[in-house]
């Protein structure tokens, strides 16, 4: 049964990778699209970035039992953990369950009320036209908030440092500005294409492929946000596995 659903989620993507029968009309729909992945989600982003970036120094801090380790070490691994990790991983799996429950339920409330039948009589490509623009704003807009979420978090975590007096200022950024190193950010955005693809494909299928009435549509929802989540973490660990 995996291997059938599997099979129907390649052969969508072909089809929504069809050549665009209009270019006005699909560019209209990616801005649309774009402000509302993106702009849309950036409040609900930068609130959790903040908190995770504070949460980790004080945690860190509270590890850091030894005198003989330097306190600039608190700023080291809370950048290198909300770069390489937390950033594009939390904002994946919050952004499924935003973003992804809502392409789902509008995907299948269309084909349960037979508005993608009447695109199909009028010989326009469904797949396309419904799932093409999103797609191409998950992969646009994902890595720009994975972006600012990695600002925020160790934002987050220079505020949280201060306030509580776990780190000094002076230490924590001499400890974000030790021995960086840039590939982890190339990682990260990997990362976050591969995730915003994910959380806009998964979700498109499951609302694409629903049958029956509003109780379909919410279970699809449903299933839609679990397959993601468990999509986002597999591919979490096989893109650390070949890139570090």
């Amino acid at each position: 049964m995996n291997f059938t659903n599997f099979g129907r989620y390649i052969l969508l993507l072909k089809s929504v990778f069809r050549k665009p029968e209009k270019l006005k009309i699909y560019l209209k729909e990616i801005a649309k699209q774009m402000d509302y992945v993106g702009v849309g989600s950036l409040g609900l982003i930068a609130i959790i970035s903040t908190f995770i970036g504070a949460v980790m120094t004080l945690q860190i801090a509270f590890q850091l039992v030894s005198d003989f380790i330097p306190k600039t070490i608190i700023g080291s691994v809370n950048r290198d953990s909300s770069i390489l990790e937390l950033s594009p991983t939390i904002s994946a799996i919050v952004l499924a369950g935003k973003i992804g429950s809502a392409i789902s339920s509008e995907i299948g409330s269309m084909r349960v009320t037979e508005q993608i039948d009447a695109l199909e009589i009028m010989g326009i490509n469904a797949p396309g036209y419904l799932i093409l623009p999103k797609i191409i704003s998950g992969i646009t807009m994902v890595p720009m908030l994975v972006i600012i979420s990695m600002f925020l978090s160790i934002s987050g975590g220079y505020i949280g440092g201060s306030i509580s007096g776990a780190v000094t200022p002076a230490e924590y950024i001499q400890g974000i500005t030790t021995d960086f190193n840039p590939y982890t950010i190339t990682v990260a955005l990997v990362k976050a294409f591969v995730f915003g693809f994910i959380i806009t494909s998964v979700p498109a299928y499951e609302g694409f492929y629903v049958r029956g009435g509003a109780l379909e549509v919410s279970q699809a929802s449903t299933r839609a946000v679990v397959i993601s989540c468990i999509s986002i973490l597999v591919c979490d660990y096989l893109v650390t596995q070949l890139l570090l």
